[in-house]
């Protein structure tokens, strides 16, 4: 059983490591395996103590802090359902993620998160902060909408909770790239499935290390970077700032003996800028490192293996599948294939026509899963769930093709695709092109409204520091690496493209915001 479930393979790795550096804040704290395990119990009974129920959502919102971590897991041994929530919402994003997940409470940091407990306390959701006190390391449940129950019945009663497999663990929504974010529940087992398929891929042991630098709201950080460690009995560090800084993202590395850290491509390009301009004396030496949630252009993973003497582990996942999907295996497992996502991780995978058709290699379809990692279901949307789990598997949304070894190769989502007078076009090969421009830093291509062709081709770039490329330089480089119908029409030259809060670019809020450049400047041009 301990398996099938989060809370197990936690414990086991306690039993097992207990000893060992589980979780540490830069430069203020550092806990055991053992003395963490022992926090989430504690932090559980205290759940239990304010009448959180087996079944009942708690939402929480908080920076990346060790607090955070304890009362996820904290929430999750209570046989409750833990949701995190990106501190950076408005108020009416909060009232709706909180309505969505029915959310019986909310907790936050000491400090508090305004537009959150606004929108909790609109809502009649109780609330409550925690703190863990360094100097005799308890984590403190406070709150002033909440009675307290005894607290050492409390305890006793936790230690008899018996975690299933069932459990829904988890809450999370999707991105909402094309429409409403969609509700995910995540079990304990779809999360034991998945720390297990991504420590076996990465060949996770106690020996290893590694530093957070991505939102613990979102699956990557959250279920690859953090959870994966803990049950490994490896260990996981915070940033010395809170959050990613690249100014203090390597004296961490090296502080906490780093052996691989995991990242979307945002970052690896800003790390890869810093190296480039301003390299450190020493780097760590890495056993691998990772990327995922967006596409990797083959011309920056190149630039990272030799800046870093590492090898660059693209990887495929989801939230409905707890996060990983495939990835590129390492060295001593077989090749890692630049442009690929790498092969199929604990899971089922086929690429299927739009009749449920299994295509053969080197065949574009839709990208399909099945496996013990999998969502059963979105929450309450019997519609999506419909055209998500038709011909008995679960429908990406993405399309690729298998190669002949068994990689996959990914082409784009579907509603990405742009449809130029009927040819379609992978803005991700747009992309791959611009980045392998030795001036270009950052490269995005999307799909504009179009009168003659539908759509049409634009592209945002940021040149690397010190470059002086212009939108002709960068049209006459796509002339000639790209087919002419693959072109853009028009290059932004920016600082900056809007992201999601976990860094990753969509295409579609990227073409949002450009588009409405033009407006604005069309309006204050003519004055209309």
């Amino acid at each position: 059983m301990e398996n099938q479930t989060l809370t197990g393979l936690l414990k086991k790795a306690a039993d097992d490591f207990p000893s060992r550096r589980a979780l540490s804040a830069s430069g203020k704290i550092d806990l055991t395996h053992t003395q963490l395990q022992e926090l989430i119990e504690e932090a559980a009974s205290r759940l239990v103590a304010f009448g959180v129920k087996p079944g009942d959502v708690v939402a929480l919102t908080f920076h990346n802090t060790i607090e955070f971590i304890i009362m996820f897991l904290a929430v999750i041994r209570a046989r409750a359902t833990a949701a995190p929530l990106n501190a950076a919402y408005t108020q009416d994003e909060f009232d709706f993620y909180l309505s969505d997940s029915e959310s019986k409470m909310l907790l936050t940091s000491e400090e508090g998160i305004p537009a959150a407990q606004a929108a909790a306390l609109k809502l009649n959701i109780p609330q409550a902060t925690a703190l863990l006190s360094h100097s005799d390391r308890t984590i403190n449940l406070s709150s002033s909408s909440l009675p307290v129950s005894n607290t050492e019945s409390s305890l006793k009663s936790v230690s008899e909770i018996v975690n299933e497999p069932s459990d829904v663990a988890l809450f999370l929504h999707t991105s909402g790239t094309t429409s409403r974010p969609k509700g995910v529940p995540l079990t304990q087992l779809n999360l034991a499935s998945s720390v297990q398929n991504i420590k076996a891929i990465y060949k996770l042991t106690e020996s290893d290390s590694t530093v957070i630098v991505l939102p613990l709201f979102h699956v990557h950080g959250l279920i690859a970077g953090l959870l994966t460690s803990l049950i490994a009995g490896a260990a996981v560090a915070l940033p010395a700032a809170g959050r990613f800084s690249a100014s203090t993202f390597w004296s961490d590395m090296t502080t906490y003996n780093a052996t691989w850290y995991t990242a979307v491509p945002t970052i690896h390009q800003i790390i890869l800028e810093k190296h480039l301009s301003k390299p450190e004396k020493v780097y760590p030496k890495l056993r691998f490192i990772r990327s995922c949630s967006a596409s990797l252009a083959p011309s920056i993973l190149n630039r990272l293996e030799e800046a870093f003497g590492a090898p660059v582990l693209e990887a495929y996942a989801m939230t409905e599948a707890s996060h990983l999907m495939s990835s590129n295996p390492l060295p001593e497992d077989g090749e890692h294939k630049s442009g690929s996502v790498g092969k199929p991780v604990g899971l089922e995978m086929a690429i299927l026509d739009e009749n449920g058709v299994q295509q053969p290699a080197n065949v574009t379809g839709e990208v399909c899963i099945r496996g013990l990692n999998v969502t059963k279901g979105y929450k309450n949307n019997p519609e999506a769930n419909k055209s998500a789990f038709s011909f008995g598997w679960f429908h990406t949304g993405d399309l690729g093709f298998m190669d002949s070894d068994g990689y996959l190769i990914l082409v784009g989502r579907i509603k990405e695709l742009i449809n130029r007078g009927g040819e379609k076009i992978s803005p991700i090969e747009v992309d791959a092109v611009l980045l392998s421009h030795p001036d270009i830093a950052q490269a995005v291509a999307f799909g504009v409204p179009d009168d003659k062709y539908g759509e049409e081709i634009n592209c945002a770039v940021i040149p690397r520091e010190g470059s002086n490329i212009d939108e002709g330089e960068v049209l006459n480089y796509c002339k000639k690496n790209l087919a002419s119908f693959k072109v853009p029409k028009k290059v932004f030259l920016t600082d900056t493209v809007p992201k999601t809060a976990t860094g990753k670019i969509q295409r579609r809020i990227v073409a949002e915001h450009f588009l409405a450049q033009i407006s604005a400047a069309k309006v204050s041009k003519f004055g209309a």
